[in-house]
């Protein structure tokens, strides 16, 4: 079930989903740069996950690379299911906070920029973690707090609401991971600048992209035209007729353990039997 902030989120991606395939680009520049990493992939898989699949651009990256597998496209967004290229595929509308897969069913989850829109990532580690098998991969892009550091920056001398929802870093996803029972996960980061001439336009495709403050600190109100002219100047393109927002794209890469370990994770607490202590010495 759904908490009121969950189906908020989940409205705004059925609203833009009509257009989303041909405004959001920045959306498919990074599933792009994330496909490519499975090509350093030897794992043979039956089941793959394409967690938080939108529109669906990503089946054909995902079949012609496992072109022996089964694909499966989850998604919240209905709208956006609908909205993807009609054909006999595996499509599944529900919350990637509870995966509707049973136990070690899945051998590979790819997951493009689902995590910023969630409400609880360590949760979907979690549970991305309960429906891999052994080997299994889970391959995600996020986002890093030093995303649209301009926008907040050019904020801070108008009021002192947040205007951009912070994201985790970088280490703290990665500890998340291994909080959530994966092993040695690799975690790492590219810095990606757009350039702009309007700050109109940079706002429409951030809505286009379903980008949505869920800051708690959020200005509750409405923004005057004062306020948004001293924004727009503080941007810079009244001096340069031009101003650049850095993204921060964070890629992870984690693996599952065998199963028979003996460790169980519980509140972020590991249990080991102490036949075991000794592989856990330095």
């Amino acid at each position: 079930m759904l908490d009121s902030a969950q189906q908020s989120m989940r409205r705004v991606f059925d609203n833009v989903a009509e257009n989303f395939d041909t405004q959001d680009f920045f959306c498919a520049e990074i599933r792009g740069r994330l496909s490519e990493r499975l090509d350093l992939i030897t794992l043979e898989p039956d089941n793959i996950v394409d967690l938080g699949t939108a529109t669906g651009r990503a089946f054909e990256q995902l079949q012609l690379r496992f072109p022996d597998s089964r694909v499966i496209e989850l998604d919240w967004s209905l709208n956006m299911l609908d909205c993807g290229t009609r054909s006999e595929r595996d499509r599944v509308c529900a919350d990637a906070h509870q995966l509707p897969f049973a136990n070690a069913s899945i051998d590979i989850i790819f997951s493009n920029l689902l995590l910023p829109g969630c409400a609880d990532p360590e949760q979907i580690f979690s549970e991305a973690r309960r429906v891999l098998r052994y080997p299994g991969l889970f391959l995600f892009s996020t986002l890093g707090p030093d995303t649209l550091k301009q926008i907040q920056r050019a904020w801070a001398t108008v009021d002192d609401f947040a205007h951009v929802t912070k994201q985790a870093d970088m280490h703290n996803v990665g500890d998340a991971l291994v909080k959530a029972g994966f092993r040695d996960p690799v975690m790492d980061v590219e810095m990606l600048t757009i350039n702009y001439r309007d700050v109109s336009k940079l706002i429409t495709d951030l809505r286009a992209a379903g980008a949505v403050n869920r800051a708690a600190n959020r200005n509750p109100g409405l923004t005057t035209p004062r306020q948004w002219k001293r924004f727009s100047d503080n941007l810079g393109q009244q001096e340069t007729d031009r101003f650049s927002v850095n993204f921060e794209v964070v890629y992870g890469q984690a693996w599952t353990g065998p199963d028979d370990t003996g460790v169980k994770m519980e509140d972020g607490v590991a249990h080991f039997p102490l036949s075991r202590l000794h592989q856990f010495r330095g």
